[in-house]
């Protein structure tokens, strides 16, 4: 770089006029003009370079603060020139004005236009690389105007510790067309809201930066400028901009930068030694541009109101200490070798001058400090000690040989320190590159995220919007269908009282003549269940008397014969002994007896229990009936009115395709028309003189206008009419998706119904086969009843020849002397013998009449065991079936509405988009490069776009060409 030159922040004031507001409002002008520099607020004088009145025009502006920046950038120096003050005080109006308005351009196009103005004026030896870059600083984060999908930039410092934005996009242009489409393009793109005193107020700040680089083809010399551009956004007082929401927050941000920005202003003006640069963004960018390499200007913009004037002497006090600022500013020139070279040995003659010069000065200070006394002839003289440094060169080299080289071992290790932190900074600022591209992806993330829920919200919004008419249009119609049977609701009041009363009455006389049926068959039901009941008890109680007067027969039989048998042996023994055997079969029969009583009365009680769940299973089974019935007919309405929603859809579609048909036609007249017109006038123009032909002219496109008029109106006419139809038939069918979905629910509600009457069928079937299992029972109880009936006359039977044939043998016992005592023992034993056989086969019999018995009840038990698990594994599987069917169903009704939202949210998203410019893709090292569609640039990698894969070169002269 060359030689460093120190230079003041240059400022300027610019007053607006008053508004609208103010002057409806009746402010006072407080401000007063003294000269072209000062400014008197309050009896306050206020001085700057320059002071520009409510009057001043926009090219005055310029010329004052902007012109001679365009020379110092072309000749290699860095520029800023940013707008600071109050919101709405005329910021964005000086520094972009009406971009394509000659009178009323601002600051930023007409630098534009003398930038290349400047270079076609210039020597044709010298190319130039010009690019340029546009972001805003919104909510503190930074955002790339011309690639929107870059959310969230990070500043880093190149190798000579020049902040810059990574990432930004760069775009090489050759004309000032192409800059000012450049900033159109991005300015669409800004934050703006509208406030309580601005209604286009910046929400952000902008920055504009032109990169230019030149190159002498002869010299080789190359130099390079930036021009940074700044629109600051407006301090803003909350209580008069009136902001709320989303707009508070942005003037929270503001103001906090605008703060930041003051605090540097204010270290600076202090000469304090640490400046807060990286207290925000914005600072962190115009590090260079405040105290740094740059020629800056600030241009103050205030507010001559009386309502404002707190504001306006806060920027003037602003203004003030920034013109206390000093930069430091040099050419940003890239030296070749030969001019290094030079540099080098220019040094080195100034090296040696300098420690002639010490030398000089460190005798004179030896002897002086050895009490001598230096004569004026030999002390030091510059220009003396210039001539002498080549003659005492070598003894200087001699004499300052040691300090030489212990500055040279200082020099070095500091060489290999400064290497290491090198080193380390670089790693540093490494890791940083790979956290700020994290972060970035994450905010394109996010605002990506964003993105999709704001389309999803205003889909929500528009489908709310939708309804909303949808409901008044109802309401409407609702209140004029009310309004026409008011008229008709007075005619038919006592009709529709006569027609009440006698429904109530009829309803009356049926629900009795219901109940009275209800009532009748219960009795039936319980007149033919007493019945049955009193038939069968009877029978148990013929059967209990027919078994206890033949019990008693017996025991009066048996304690006959033992009786008998106790007299003819005379033994007390006998009697005992027969009599407590008979009582023993006697009780067990009786104990028997007993048991099937009490299982007879519990199925008697079971089969009352299951008669009154049959009465209330068939009475549920009726209600269950009609509501099926009233079910079904429901079910036929609404099949009935899909039906004719489905005629009226297809002939709403007939009508559109019929409107879309005359439309076409329409069209095709049209350009029938036209065509007929323009032969039309070009026969008048043979036929007929000049002003002959006009008339006709005139006359004939009026008509045409009038057709094309008529046409329009018919066209705008039928559009709002499709998409009436479009709204009806959205309805008809939201309609027609409730109405299956009703008829579905009565559907799974019919099948519920059936299947709670196939279960009580099935419970009446197994009442059924239970009284026939009671019958049975009662068939096997009498067979039984029989048998034992039969065992105990074989028993009686057997005991009574026994007992004649013990007589007869105790008669005989009396003829025979003493040898009979040993066979009446025998035969005593063999009796005994006999009896435990005849007990022993008694208790066998029992025991298996008594299994047989366990297993005829255990039997149905089981039976219905497995019955009721098949069925169970039945319900089971269907139960798993209609699972899987409605699953499916629901699937598909799923997918089916998802696929519909995706595409009126895709058709939403391309009628919004579907005219704005696409944004080309970055194309990173070892991609193709991708053209944009609005320009045909490519973007390299790192960011920079070229112009057909190459940077485009504006030669001076006004050539521009292509480096190949």
């Amino acid at each position: 770089m060359a030689d460093p030159a120190e230079c003041n922040i240059k400022v300027m004031c610019r007053f607006r006029p008053l508004n609208e507001s103010e002057v409806a409002r009746g402010d006072k002008y407080i401000a007063k003009f003294q000269g072209e520099d000062t400014v008197v607020i309050a009896s306050k004088p206020y001085i700057f370079d320059r002071v520009f009145q409510s009057n001043t025009s926009q090219e005055q502006v310029y010329n004052d603060c902007a012109k001679k920046i365009v020379k110092d950038v072309l000749e290699g120096y860095n520029g800023t020139i940013f707008a600071y003050g109050q919101t709405s005080s005329g910021k964005t109006h000086t520094m972009e004005g009406k971009l394509h308005d000659p009178d009323g351009m601002g600051i930023i196009p007409r630098i534009v236009q003398d930038i290349f103005n400047y270079i076609y004026s210039m020597d044709e030896n010298l190319e130039f690389h010009i690019k340029v870059s546009y972001f805003e600083i919104y909510l503190d984060k930074i955002r790339d105007l011309l690639d929107v999908s870059k959310t969230n930039l990070s500043v880093h410092e190149d190798k000579n510790r020049v902040p810059y934005v990574k990432g930004c996009t760069e775009r090489f242009v050759c004309s000032p067309e192409e800059v000012m489409d450049t900033i159109d393009e991005g300015k669409s793109n800004r934050h703006v809201a509208v406030t309580n005193m601005n209604e286009h107020s910046s929400r952000s700040h902008s920055i504009f930066l032109i990169n230019v680089k030149q190159e002498n083809t002869q010299t080789e010399q190359k130099l390079s400028g930036k021009l940074y551009l700044v629109d600051l956004a407006g301090s803003e007082k909350v209580s008069k901009t009136g902001a709320e929401g989303a707009v508070l927050d942005e003037a929270k941000n503001i103001n906090k930068s605008l703060s930041a920005l003051g605090n540097v202003i204010s270290a600076l003006a202090e000469s304090s030694t640490y400046v807060p640069y990286r207290d925000s963004k914005m600072t962190r960018i115009l590090q260079d541009s405040l105290g740094g390499n740059c020629r800056t200007t600030i241009v103050i913009c205030c507010s001559p109101s009386s309502y404002n004037e707190s504001e306006t002497k806060s920027t003037l006090l602003f203004g003030q200490r920034a013109k206390t600022i000093k930069n430091t500013v040099c050419v940003n020139v890239e030296l070749t070798a030969e001019q290094w070279k030079k540099k080098y040995e220019k040094e080195k003659e100034k090296n040696k001058t300098l420690r002639n010069t010490i030398q000089w000065l460190e005798n004179e200070l030896n002897r002086w400090r050895n009490g001598e006394t230096v004569p004026v002839d030999e002390q030091f003289d510059k220009e003396k000690a210039n001539l002498e440094a080549f003659a005492v060169d070598k003894d200087i080299t001699v004499i300052n040989d040691k300090p030489a080289t212990t500055i040279g071992v200082t020099g070095n290790f500091t060489d290999a320190e400064r290497r290491k932190c090198e080193e380390e900074i670089a790693k540093l600022y490494k890791q940083l590159d790979d956290k700020d591209e994290e972060i970035n992806q994450q905010s394109q993330l996010v605002e990506k995220l964003k993105t999709q829920m704001l389309d999803q919200e205003e889909l929500l919004a528009s489908t709310r919007r939708d309804q909303d008419n949808l409901q008044a249009e109802l309401n409407r119609l609702q209140a004029e269908n009310d309004a026409s049977k008011e008229e008709v609701k007075e005619v038919l009041q006592a009709l529709e009282e006569l027609a009440v009363n006698y429904d109530q009455k009829s309803q009356e006389v049926e629900d009795k003549a219901k109940e009275y049926e209800l009532l009748s068959d219960e009795l039936n039901q319980k007149s033919v269940t007493l019945a049955s009941i009193d038939a069968e008890l009877q029978k148990l109680k013929e059967m209990t008397n027919h078994q206890k007067k033949r019990a008693t027969e017996m025991m009066a039989s048996l304690l006959k014969d033992l009786a008998e048998i106790g007299i003819a042996v005379g033994n007390n023994d006998v009697k005992p002994e027969g009599t407590g055997m008979i009582d023993e079969e006697f009780t067990v029969a009786r104990l028997y007896i007993s048991k099937m009583k009490s299982e007879v009365k519990t199925m008697v009680k079971r089969c009352k229990q299951l008669e009154g769940t049959q009465a209330e299973s068939n009475k549920k089974m009726e209600e269950n009936e009609k509501e099926l019935a009233a079910c079904q007919l429901r079910i036929s309405q609404h099949e009935a009115k899909i039906k004719s929603l489905t005629e009226y859809l297809q002939n709403v579609e007939q009508k559109k395709r019929q409107l879309e048909e005359s439309v076409d036609s329409l069209n095709e007249e049209l350009v029938q028309l036209r065509a007929q017109e323009k032969v039309h006038e070009m026969e008048k123009e043979h036929l007929n003189k000049v002003q002959t032909a006009n008339e006709v002219k005139q006359a004939v496109e009026q008509q045409i206008q009038s057709h094309r008029e008529t046409h329009q109106k018919q066209i705008s006419s039928l559009r709002d009419e499709v998409d009436a139809k479009e709204k009806l038939i959205t309805e008809l069918q939201d309609q027609n998706q409730k109405m299956m979905l009703e008829q579905e629910r009565l559907r799974v509600e019919h099948e519920k119904l059936k299947a709670t009457d196939q279960e009580k069928s099935r419970k009446l079937h197994e009442l059924t086969v239970m009284q026939d299992r009671r019958e049975q029972a009662r068939q096997d109880l009498k067979g039984l009843e029989e048998t034992v009936a039969k065992e105990l006359q074989t028993l009686h039977n057997l005991r009574k020849l026994f007992v004649q044939d013990l007589a007869t043998r105790v008669k005989k016992s009396a003829e025979i002397d003493s040898d009979d005592t040993g066979g009446s023992a025998a035969q005593k034993q063999k009796i005994s013998f006999l009896e435990n056989n005849l007990e022993q086969l008694t208790k066998v019999h029992k025991q298996l009449v008594r299994d047989n018995a366990d297993l005829r009840c255990e039997l149905p038990k089981l039976e219905k065991r497995l019955r009721a698990t098949a069925e169970r594994v039945k319900a089971l599987e269907s139960a798993l079936k209609e699972a899987k069917e409605n699953a499916s169903r629901d699937r598909k009704r799923y997918q089916q509405e998802v696929d519909r939202i995706k595409e009126a949210v895709r058709s939403k998203n391309m009628a919004r988009r579907g005219h704005s410019a696409q944004i080309a893709k970055p194309i990173r090292p070892g991609q193709h490069p991708a053209a944009s569609p609005t320009h045909p640039s490519a973007i390299r990698g790192g960011g920079a776009f070229t112009q057909n894969s190459q940077p485009v070169v504006l030669r001076g002269g006004g050539r521009q060409d292509k480096v190949c």
